[in-house]
């Protein structure tokens, strides 16, 4: 397993942007298949983005596909999320996830074998 440590989550307006950052610890990084996921008060835990091992694949959710980006970068061990355009309803915890499988992009949280603790992000209107 990986250990992953979100970054980046803060409060931000309607129309904004975020950028969230993904370090996972590691030497097989590079072989994960590494999600973005969210989770908003009283709701289930939702796929946002996803990224194949050599992020070449990605895959988005309906909901913010066109102002979400996921992209990776191997030798720092790290996967991103910018964010652009943020919405009220963007507002929950990210948290990002990795899965052994490095090609295929599951939307299933419980297919992904280890999780960061979450970063709080939260866009006024």
């Amino acid at each position: 397993q990986v250990q992953l440590v979100e970054s980046g989550g803060g409060l931000v307006q309607a129309g904004g942007s975020l950028r969230l950052s993904c370090a996972a610890s590691g030497r097989t990084f590079s072989s994960y298949v590494m999600g973005w996921f969210r989770q908003a008060p009283g709701k289930e835990r939702e796929f946002v983005a996803g990224i194949n091992w050599s992020g070449r694949i990605t895959d988005y959710a309906h909901s913010v596909k066109g102002r979400f980006t996921i992209s990776r970068d191997n030798a720092k061990n790290t996967v991103y999320l910018q964010m652009n355009s943020l919405k009220p309803e963007d507002t929950a915890v990210y948290s990002c996830a990795a899965r052994r499988d490095g090609e295929h992009i599951y939307i299933s949280p419980r297919l992904y074998d280890s999780w960061g603790q979450g970063t709080q992000v939260t866009v006024s209107s």
